[in-house]
């Protein structure tokens, strides 16, 4: 195998002993359609596994950094660090872009810039650092590369509390009742899907949200809601 990966390896600091699993991190189940007999599988196996290392990776964060918060305050603050945006962030600031390998059709489709694939690029890291290396050395390159003063400034500034949090808050405090989503739209390929969610209080709708995952379309419908409060 070539040595396309050291530039990324200086980056991180870290030196794979097992260099197929540092490529299967970038290999899009579309690239295995066009290349059927590739040696190694996609990254889904390994994106699996890196999601839940960095689930238990900012778990023992927040435990070791934030005594005094309360447990719904971590949940709150783990779903504003790993969600999509920042790790595709986190991605691409990386350049783990320029190393993913797609179909032609994702190419040209703009996969390298795609939000999912490039969060999902990250946790498969994230993964195959924990295999390859330790959980001590997954924890560092989290801290370094995706906290960063990040979370930190996030926790400060009440930052984490979300839209649908703060909605349900307001409705909760003013009328004793909840606000309800529902999926009114669902579409597009299964690694592509499209949702359209609506947030309803008392039959009526507040906000809508349009997004490539169920919790993000609820995000942005909740705080379209904020718009319409006035009108209850």
């Amino acid at each position: 195998m070539t040595n396309k990966f050291t530039p990324l390896e200086k980056k991180i600091n870290i030196t794979f002993k097992n260099r197929d699993l540092l490529e299967n991190v970038f290999i899009h189940r579309s690239y295995l359609n066009e290349h059927k007999s590739f040696k190694l599988p996609s990254n889904e196996r390994l994106e699996f596994l890196g999601d839940s290392v960095l689930s238990l990776i900012t778990s023992v964060y927040l435990f070791k950094n934030y005594p005094k918060l309360k447990e719904g305050d971590y949940t709150e603050i783990k779903s504003a660090i790993v969600k999509t945006e920042s790790l595709a962030e986190a991605s691409a600031n990386l350049g783990l872009n320029e190393y993913l390998m797609l179909s032609r059709g994702e190419i040209k489709g703009g996969g390298k810039d795609n939000h999912n694939m490039l969060a999902d690029c990250f946790e498969a890291l994230i993964g195959a650092i924990f295999l390859d290396q330790s959980f001590e050395k997954a924890y560092k390159f989290v801290c370094d590369f995706l906290f960063k003063d990040k979370l930190d400034y996030i926790v400060k500034n009440d930052l984490y509390l979300s839209a649908k949090s703060k909605l349900q808050e307001i409705i909760q405090g003013r009328y004793k009742m909840t606000p309800t989503y529902k999926v009114l739209e669902e579409k597009g390929p299964e690694h592509k899907r499209v949702f359209k969610i609506g947030v309803y209080f008392n039959n009526k709708r507040l906000g809508l949200g349009v997004a490539m995952s169920k919790k993000e379309a609820e995000e942005k419908a909740a705080n379209n809601a904020f718009e319409n409060l006035d009108s209850l």
